[in-house]
């Protein structure tokens, strides 16, 4: 997947008339991109996808195959994180509702001009990066909150032995209850006044 702006997008075009895919090429190639597969027929694109790895489909509505450009927008969508841009040469009301339930990021009506490919391409491409980093950002969010309320809040500990007591009610060592909630790991070692109550016999140093 295109990581930022410096990077050329891998765009996949889904389109049966070989001068307007040419042309499309071309155009693409001009905006600093690379086209790296054009397909006649939705079956052909959805069959190449696992290999192709696009950043972005480019989907003509009214495609040869068994499937029309809306049938496989919509199983493209339901396998790959990828943005979808249709093409058609028209648009009425029906057509427009059904195009819609498969979420594409943009529609071109041809006959278009250059400048709308481009801006059509960018915005898609810009605006399923920041969509991907949002889900990326809320869901480390969600898990180091997560990682928080484990040791948050009251915790019943024995005033004698210190151990503390869990949500199943059981009480725990207090090194083994911080592993079942963290991921902190213990080294066990004595510190200096244990060990002259320990060991009394051996001889120590002065108290630091």
């Amino acid at each position: 997947m295109q990581l930022n702006d410096n990077i050329p997008a891998r765009i996949l075009i889904v389109e049966d008339e070989p001068a307007v895919s040419k042309v499309m090429q071309l155009r693409l190639e001009s905006f600093g991109h690379v086209v790296c597969e054009i397909f006649p027929s939705g079956d052909e694109a959805v069959a190449a996808m696992e290999k192709s790895q696009p950043d972005l489909v480019i989907m003509d509505i009214k495609i040869k195959g068994g499937m029309d450009g809306i049938e496989t927008a919509a199983v493209i969508r339901a396998r790959y994180e990828v943005p979808i841009i249709f093409l058609t040469s028209f648009a009425d009301d029906k057509l427009l509702k059904r195009a819609k339930a498969t979420e594409p990021f943009d529609y071109i009506i041809k006959p278009y001009e250059g400048k709308q490919l481009h801006i059509a391409v960018e915005m898609a491409l810009y605006k399923h990066r920041v969509d991907r980093e949002r889900r990326q950002l809320i869901a480390e969010l969600q898990d180091a909150l997560a990682k928080v309320k484990k040791l948050s809040g009251l915790l019943p500990i024995c005033a004698s032995c210190k151990k503390i007591r869990d949500d199943s009610g059981y009480w725990d060592q207090v090194d083994a209850y911080i592993q079942k909630h963290s991921e902190a790991e213990f080294t066990h070692s004595i510190c200096p006044e244990c060990m002259k109550k320990l060991y009394p016999e051996l001889s120590f140093g002065p108290s630091k």
